[in-house]
């Protein structure tokens, strides 16, 4: 589920009023892939509600270069929404999701293992009203840009027939 600011607001409040713990990452979610699917399971082992920050269009081209996103944000949001380990999505457009996360305030933030605790945007939010930073090892050889790589040479080798 894509959640408005003010859905989003609403269902936070909710879940907080119900007692639920509530677990935040975020990502570009480029190319869905193995690896991003057992990350967010992994995520939401953490809590009982995994909400998910995805990077707008304009934050992935800041973050990746031109050529990307491959995939609108419309249809990453929907997607990643659509994982039974996701309870909702919502876009961010700036290069960080430091607001996001301030507003939300989960109990558990997690990002993947190529951060280091110091590294991750929102650490001080989260610690300030006594929640974790959790980080989350990666999937060996499972990445967007390894993806991306074999794509590229297979449709190299293709046009060499």
């Amino acid at each position: 589920m894509q959640l408005s600011d003010i859905t989003l607001k609403e269902r936070i409040s909710e879940w907080r009023r119900t007692g639920k713990t509530i677990v935040f990452t975020n990502g570009c979610f480029d190319l869905l892939h193995r690896g991003h699917v057992e990350y967010l399971n992994t995520a939401k082992s953490y809590g009982d509600i995994l909400i998910v920050g995805i990077n707008s269009d304009r934050s992935v081209k800041a973050l990746k270069g031109s050529n990307r996103p491959l995939v609108s944000e419309e249809d990453r949001a929907f997607i990643i929404g659509q994982l039974k380990a996701v309870d909702a999505t919502v876009l961010f457009d700036e290069d960080t999701p430091h607001r996001l996360i301030g507003e939300v305030q989960p109990q558990v933030l997690v990002k993947g293992g190529d951060y280091t605790p110091d590294q991750v945007v929102g650490k001080d939010i989260v610690e300030k009203y006594g929640g974790r930073v959790v980080i989350v090892p990666l999937t060996p050889g499972k990445s967007t840009t390894g993806l991306l790589q074999k794509i590229i040479a297979k449709d190299n080798l293709h046009a060499n027939i």
